[in-house]
């Protein structure tokens, strides 16, 4: 078996772990990183939400194969200017209630706002299709994505 070498959180990783395992169960069972849920499995939730080379990105259904010299981002590495202004928003405006889904819906819209720092409702629609909550805190994420946008422009992320 060939190891496995990517970048995860800015730290070189080497692994010899099976190439077919997906990349959330890595996270979690052999690093240790639970901040990336299991929703789903089927990359139809958001809570297994990671960025790989800056992508938003379901690693529920991604083989650890997929990940060999890219740049893998979870929640706890989340240091970006996009990153910290989004969970500023997120703490400021009170988005989580049971918080499950939360990390995936972070990483979501740090990455749209990585790329757009001025979405419109529709470009946050788009970004976010396919992050559930189940407890339908929709509103507070869209508001916190818009004041994230806000303090990146001020430069008060």
């Amino acid at each position: 078996m060939t190891a496995i070498k990517f970048e995860l959180n800015g730290k070189p990783i080497t692994t010899d772990a099976d190439p077919e395992m997906p990349l959330l169960w890595y996270l979690r069972e052999q690093v240790g990183l639970t901040g990336t849920k299991y929703g789903c499995g089927i990359a139809q939730c958001g809570a297994c939400t990671v960025h790989l080379n800056g992508v938003a990105t379901r690693s529920c259904i991604t083989p650890l194969q997929a990940v060999v010299s890219a740049k893998v981002m979870t929640i706890e590495g989340l240091s970006t200017a996009a990153g910290k202004a989004t969970q500023a928003a997120w703490q400021t405006l009170d988005v989580v209630q049971c918080g499950y889904c939360q990390s995936g819906q972070i990483m979501s819209a740090a990455a749209l706002l990585a790329k757009n720092a001025a979405p419109t409702e529709a470009d946050i629609d788009a970004a976010m299709h396919g992050n559930l909550c189940r407890c339908a805190t929709y509103h507070r994420i869209r508001a916190a994505i818009h004041q994230a946008a806000t303090n990146l422009k001020a430069g008060s992320a």
